[in-house]
């Protein structure tokens, strides 16, 4: 974007363009597979290894500064088969189409898992939102819903927040669908805050999907989760949170990293007192001299390892030296698929991200029905429907791993893929 001129240009070709074209190369090579473990032909695959709609929409908004900028966004949906797409619409300003494809199909794959009546959607702006004051962010938000307006709705596809977006994003494009179609708006959207029609439980649904997810795994592998040896990379939000969790339950948490560096002691750390001393972002080892790096504590032997930093941590070159009994992605990404299937060889279990940060998705489910319904849950409601939807997800992974003797992450699209193309067939689409 050419701030200067007020005009946008479109991203120059870099090295990342080549991993936003891998990232949906992977996404429909797990597919192929999946469909072929399930004895679909070609046609099948023909049919899902694409979107069946993808809209690039280009919308002008008037800057503080009185310039106007084009901004570039996408709305893609993958197949509505089973009913209407669903996913994020994230800001961000190196995002490709193909990531957006990619992220996609990757929905179908999610909802497929959770059994959810949604085939995948995805959306995003081209943008910064960082360096874009709030009132530019709002222009932008109601500019691209007007944009896309024809082909979103309760019973076609459905938004939600993602990178960058959030509760008061979902709050100024529900407002402006609403001038569009006043009818039709209430479930037009979710993540909303309660007031406007948001459900209960949202903002702790993926770490508490994550938690839930856990405690499943660990009674299925015969684990008790006291004197549990936890490793947790990442001290975000999401990982301080599982951090505390476990520890309240009687775990042993051993080792924590944030961006800097990682803490490591086999006796175990106190949590209570970590949580004290971090800052805003996470942030806590600088307090401290003896510390290791990242990979180090990828390394350390531990029964569970939670990967809730970033993608990639786990790939080809290290996967070998991972001592965990168990690894859990609750990030998108954290361990590749070449990984997986090294790991999965080696006798180590892999939680798949797919499965365990579906928590936002299932919540999401519940917002839509119960706007739908005019009729609201407690919060206590809320987790107990999520709990079952989470412990039927993994129940539902570990036993098509045993079946069709592959990977959980393969596994994971097997039962994710199967949904939507079942509902294909039926419908005599191939």
């Amino acid at each position: 974007m050419n701030t200067e001129s007020g005009m946008s240009t479109e991203p120059e070709h870099s090295a990342a363009t080549d991993s936003h074209a891998n990232l949906l190369i992977d996404t429909q090579d797990l597919i192929a597979q999946a469909l072929e473990r399930l004895g679909y032909d070609n046609a099948m695959y023909e049919v899902l290894k694409e979107p069946l709609r993808t809209l690039t929409v280009r919308f002008p908004v008037r800057m503080d500064d009185g310039s106007v900028r084009v901004f570039t966004g996408y709305r893609v949906q993958h197949n509505d088969a089973v009913g209407p797409t669903k996913g994020g619409i994230r800001l961000h300003p190196d995002v490709t189409e193909n990531d957006v494809k990619a992220l996609a199909l990757a929905m179908t794959i999610k909802c497929g898992i959770a059994d959810v009546p949604y085939g995948g959607g995805k959306g995003a702006i081209v943008c910064d939102p960082r360096e874009m004051s709030f009132p530019e962010i709002e222009r932008v938000s109601r500019g691209f819903v007007r944009a896309v307006s024809q082909i979103v709705g309760p019973s076609k596809d459905i938004p939600a927040p993602d990178i960058f977006s959030n509760a008061q994003t979902m709050s100024w494009m529900l407002d402006e669908y609403a001038h569009l179609r006043e009818f039709d708006s209430p479930g037009f959207i979710t993540g909303k805050p309660a007031v406007l029609g948001g459900t209960r439980g949202r903002e702790a649904a993926t770490a508490n999907g994550i938690a839930m997810c856990i405690d499943r795994v660990l009674t299925t592998k015969h684990i008790p989760i006291e004197g549990c040896k936890v490793v947790i990379q990442g001290f975000g939000n999401a990982g301080s949170y599982l951090a505390k969790f476990l520890a309240d339950a009687g775990a042993l948490i051993v080792g924590i990293s944030d961006a800097y560096a990682a803490l490591y002691d086999e006796a175990g750390l106190d949590i209570e007192d970590l949580l004290e001393r971090r800052d805003s972002f996470g942030t806590v080892t600088k307090l401290f001299r003896n510390t290791i790096s990242n990979r180090e504590l990828l390394e350390r032997p531990c029964d569970l390892l939670i990967l809730s930093a970033t993608e990639n941590q786990v790939i080809e070159t290290n996967a070998s030296r991972v001592q965990a009994s168990i690894v859990v992605e609750a990030v998108n990404g954290a361990v590749t698929q070449a990984a997986t299937q090294l790991l999965h060889d080696q006798g180590t279990l892999v939680v798949p991200d797919m499965v365990a940060n579906s928590g936002e998705v299932i919540v999401a489910y519940f917002e839509w029905v119960q706007n739908k319904q005019g009729f609201y849950w407690t919060n206590e409601e809320v987790n107990a429907r999520l709990k079952s939807v989470v412990e039927r997800s993994v129940a539902a992974i570990l036993k098509a791993s045993a079946q069709y003797r592959v990977n959980p992450r393969l596994a994971a699209y097997i039962v994710g893929i199967r949904r939507v193309a079942d509902a294909v067939r039926l419908r005599g689409w191939v």
